[in-house]
């Protein structure tokens, strides 16, 4: 394999400082920040202290700038994205907000994150039924999937990329699928956003939630929610407040005028320094080439990966992961033949490595920034572990 020089992402790596401490492999779980965002949530902390809400104005019209460049950056419109918690909460809002009947279905994969599975379970109370359909070894079977369908199956949900398997899905292919059976799709995006490219609207995605705290380099708590606009009055929103209507700085006219855009889901005050953060993070990731529709940083992603599971075949480690030109991702999961992966984890992490354990596997997440030379190191703790 030709490996492409460090140099493109040098700039990309000078604003990441978690860099001067660790070899860090774990954005699949959480993201170090870097220095501008982090320097963001300073800024605002001595605004609040020094300022209070004199310039919370400001702070709005930043937090827009966040939603404009979410959207910009997987081909949205404005309208279409709702600034949210977390991934969970993105999903509760198709869940929870859909109209079901008794004995409509959801189709999803057994080995989802939890995150994609409880919010669907929840809803067997009201007589939905939820199928899980097996993925062996981590690789869904779009046959399998269609053969799930049935007329009353109402939503298929399905992860981009598998958390512990690191399968990256066609996601035009998925959504073309459930569109064929008369479902509609959703996407848990948060092992994708931040590293691959995405046009939601030539993919035919009709909904989308990710959390921004892991490839998108962004704090806890601030993610982003698409919903299709098409599609806004197909869901009920379960959770409104002062912001989620038209006249909402009119605090004296009650009247439940829903928002004619998905920030109607925003229901009460944000996580404002979260959403400036994030901002700053997805301008980050902008500039060092990710779009809607191209992504430097998904080449260099899956060149480290790739480097990384040779090396990691070569010192006698069985990578999980199964990979092709098309599913590749950044997760790379495997194990070490008769070593407690635990262990190991914990004699990287003396060494300045950073990675996860998932299951009984251990796994490797690095970001653009990283290096050749860092997978390296990993790759001599290995070794001498073998």
């Amino acid at each position: 394999m030709t490996v492409s020089p460090d140099n493109r992402f040098n700039r990309f790596r000078q604003e990441m400082p978690i860099t001067q401490k660790w070899a860090y492999f774990d954005h699949a779980a959480v993201s170090p920040l870097p220095g501008p965002t982090a320097q963001r949530i300073r800024d605002w902390a001595d605004q609040a202290s020094s300022e209070g809400d004199a310039v919370w104005p400001e702070w709005e019209k930043e937090v827009q700038e966040t939603r404009r460049t979410a959207a910009r950056l997987i081909a949205a419109q404005e309208g279409e994205i709702a600034l949210i918690n977390n991934t969970t909460q993105g999903i509760n809002f198709v869940a929870e907000g859909f109209p079901w009947q008794p004995g409509d279905n959801v189709v999803t994969l057994a080995n989802e994150f939890p995150s994609n599975l409880y919010p669907w379970l929840n809803l067997q109370a009201s007589g939905v039924e939820v199928r899980q359909v097996a993925a062996p070894e981590g690789v869904p079977d779009l046959q399998r999937i269609a053969e799930a369908c049935d007329s009353r199956t109402r939503v298929v949900s399905v992860s981009w990329v598998g958390y512990q398997s690191g399968w990256r899905i066609d996601v035009a292919e998925v959504a073309r699928l459930a569109h064929e059976q008369g479902a509609y799709f959703f996407l848990d995006a948060i092992q994708g956003m931040g590293v691959f490219p995405l046009n939601v609207r030539a993919a035919d995605v009709d909904f989308l939630a990710a959390d921004g705290h892991k490839w998108m380099l962004g704090p806890e708590g601030a993610g982003i929610f698409y919903l299709k606009r098409e599609l806004l009055d197909l869901l009920r929103p379960r959770s409104v407040g002062w912001n989620s209507v038209s006249h909402r700085y009119d605090f004296g006219r009650i009247e439940l005028d829903l928002r004619d855009t998905a920030a109607r889901y925003e229901g009460g005050s944000q996580n404002i320094v979260g959403l400036l953060a994030l901002g700053v993070s997805l301008k980050l990731l902008e500039s060092a080439g990710l779009g809607p529709d191209h992504s430097e940083i998904a080449l260099r992603v899956l060149e480290l990966t790739d480097y990384a599971v040779n090396g990691l075949q070569d010192r006698g480690a069985e990578p999980f992961s199964r990979r092709t030109a098309d599913s590749a991702s950044g997760i790379v999961s495997f194990r070490v033949p008769g070593t407690d992966p635990r262990q190991l984890r914990s004699k990287a992490i003396e060494a300045g490595i950073n990675l996860s354990v998932r299951g009984d596997l251990l796994r490797l997440s690095p970001h653009a920034y990283n290096t050749w030379e860092e997978i390296d190191r990993l790759l001599e703790i290995v070794a001498s572990a073998g």
